[in-house]
């Protein structure tokens, strides 16, 4: 990428509301603490946050020792602090050197020659030292974000957004048992400090710095996870009366994770906060009922339309990429028809599993 334009994207990433979203302590305590002998002996790099104000670089230099890392460094965008908007520095930091758990700006903090970009040549030569990279990414820039990160095979540890899930790059790791969810927040959203000029926040904490919530983040990572080689209790069995079938695949669909059968051999459509749960011994993931580059639909639907919840048309091809469900029962909510169908419903992003445990 021209690095004009690069610099020109990273800019527009800059100024977007939700890329200004620094994380809380706490947030980073309560999922660091579960991957804690995996961090051992490693050179941990944090390179979407300022040394000054990132929480991240707060914990791992706090808790330096008592995780037995070799190294932090830490690198942040040119215009990223939310606060200062001061010039790109990085820390390099190897342990405590006069007892306050901290690093001195003065001992590890030194001026980066570019603009501090995580893309930049400069940044990419410190992502090469290291072993775990652990922040919160822009989310505007998280599928380029993800794809650095495999392309040099680094183990990782960062927020992003849930429906990332649904992009096809990001999807395969997953399918390909590369990358998982981690311990908390899934489902559930996460809080961060915003700038004093954001005007949508939750609430005001005890140091005055307003708080949002985002309902859509969560953690991924390719550490290893002990909750994804779990099995899955299940307890229901197998009724065709209970569960319906799409129109367009050959898979049943199961609204509930809690309600997967343990008898059932076929393919199964679930929710994607199963992937919350997945354990690949337990389960074989086909695809994704999002699109076409995640799977094959069996059948294609001639001039279809969607229909409104007033009542409006729409042009309605997105049927043909999707799972779809038929019904002869005229929805209440948003659905669509086509001249070889009745009506049909489209569930949002269906996981395709299939169960390699069944029980009789």
């Amino acid at each position: 990428m021209p690095k004009k334009s690069l610099n020109e994207n990273l800019h527009k990433a800059g100024v977007a509301k939700k890329d200004e979203f620094y994380t809380q302590l706490a947030d980073i305590e309560k999922e660091i603490k579960h991957y804690k002998d995996q961090f051992r002996g490693k050179v941990v790099f944090c390179n979407c946050d300022d040394p000054k104000e990132s929480n991240f670089v707060k914990y791992f230099s706090m808790n330096f020792e008592h995780l037995g890392l070799k190294k932090l460094i830490a690198t942040h965008y040119k215009d990223a602090n939310l606060f200062t908007k001061d010039a790109p520095y990085k820390l390099e930091y190897t342990g405590d050197k006069n007892g306050n758990r901290m690093p001195d700006p003065d001992e590890f903090l030194t001026k980066m020659i570019g603009t501090g970009d995580f893309r930049s040549e400069e940044c990419i030569e410190l992502l090469k030292e290291a072993d775990i990279v652990v922040t919160n990414p822009p989310f505007s820039l998280f599928r380029e974000y993800l794809i650095q990160l495999t392309e040099y095979d680094k183990k990782f540890l960062i927020i992003g957004n849930t429906n990332a899930i649904t992009y096809r790059e990001f999807f395969k790791l997953i399918k390909d048992n590369k990358l998982r969810t981690g311990y908390t927040n899934f489902n559930v959203g996460m809080f961060f400090v915003v700038p004093d000029n954001w005007e949508h926040f939750h609430h005001i904490d005890e140091d005055g710095k307003k708080i949002a919530r985002v309902s859509t983040s969560c953690w991924f990572t390719n550490l290893e996870v002990e909750k994804h080689k779990q099995d899955i209790t299940l307890y229901k069995k197998y009724n065709p009366k209970e569960y319906l079938k799409y129109d367009n695949y050959d898979a049943i669909e199961v609204p509930k994770v809690s309600e997967i059968p343990m008898d059932y051999k076929g393919v199964m459509g679930v929710p994607i906060t199963f992937l919350d749960k997945y354990n690949p011994d337990q389960f074989e993931i086909i695809g994704l009922g999002n699109s076409r580059d995640n799977f094959t639909p069996n059948k294609n639907y001639i001039n279809p339309y969607k229909i409104m919840r007033d009542g409006t048309k729409k042009n309605g091809n997105a049927i043909n990429c999707v799972l779809a469900i038929e019904t002869k029962i005229k929805p209440d909510d948003i659905y669509y028809i086509s001249d070889n169908s009745k009506y049909l419903i489209a569930p949002y992003a269906r996981v395709l599993i299939k169960n390699k445990k069944v029980k009789k």
